[in-house]
């Protein structure tokens, strides 16, 4: 199966092989096209691993708890922790908000501030039904960063900024000739120029525990 996904994210840029990490979107954009499989590469535990056009592995979760959880961290290829997210204790399943933390950070985070808060959506008046989540630069913003649109469980979501850009999105997976069927567990994350793809997978983590 990796091996599979490695062929097929060869595949996203033929035709650009200058710059094989990117590609145009329909607006002339250049961005960073990434296959996320909703799986770790360790046999005992539940993850995610993604892939750039190369083939090669440039973000990884292990999580040996599975299942909805307090503490998520992003890693790189290589293993080395990107972002540390951690949700903040409620009560209630619908009041959802996670801290997203620079690298890796300490049991009872002595060591620095959170620098992005992420809320999910409750939409009881639903005056955004769209929204999935927002993003806070600080707890006491009133006025978000960033919404999470869409819908996550059709694997069809796009992260809009204040000036109501899209600077990241996820579809699913079109398998090629129609040979493989990869389901919802194979998705493709695109990311503009300029916003940073590690943090976008981070977002996808969120949302995977927001709404699996």
């Amino acid at each position: 199966m990796f091996l599979s996904l490695k062929s097929l994210s060869r595949s996203i840029h033929d035709d650009n092989q200058e710059h094989p990490e990117l590609s145009e979107t329909e607006g002339g954009r250049l961005c960073t096209s990434l296959t996320v499989w909703r799986k770790s590469l360790i046999v005992s535990c539940k993850g995610f691993t993604v892939i750039d056009s190369n083939g090669d592995l440039v973000y990884r979760v292990d999580s040996y708890m599975g299942g909805r959880t307090k503490e998520l961290i992003l890693m790189d290829g290589s293993g080395k922790t990107i972002f540390t997210m951690r949700r903040r204790c409620k009560n209630l399943r619908l009041v959802d908000t996670w801290l997203v933390y620079a690298g890796e950070v300490g049991e009872f985070c002595t060591s620095g501030q959170p620098i992005l808060y992420v809320k999910k959506s409750i939409n009881i008046l639903h005056a955004e039904p769209n929204v999935l989540a927002y993003v806070y630069r600080r707890s006491t913003d009133k006025q978000y960063a960033y919404t999470i649109e869409g819908s996550y469980s059709q694997r069809s979501c796009k992260v809009v900024d204040e000036t109501k850009r899209v600077v990241a999105e996820i579809r699913p997976k079109d398998a090629l000739n129609g040979c493989i069927s990869f389901g919802l567990e194979v998705f493709v994350m695109i990311v503009q120029a300029g916003f940073d793809p590690g943090f976008a997978m981070g977002l996808v983590l969120l949302l995977d525990q927001m709404f699996s």
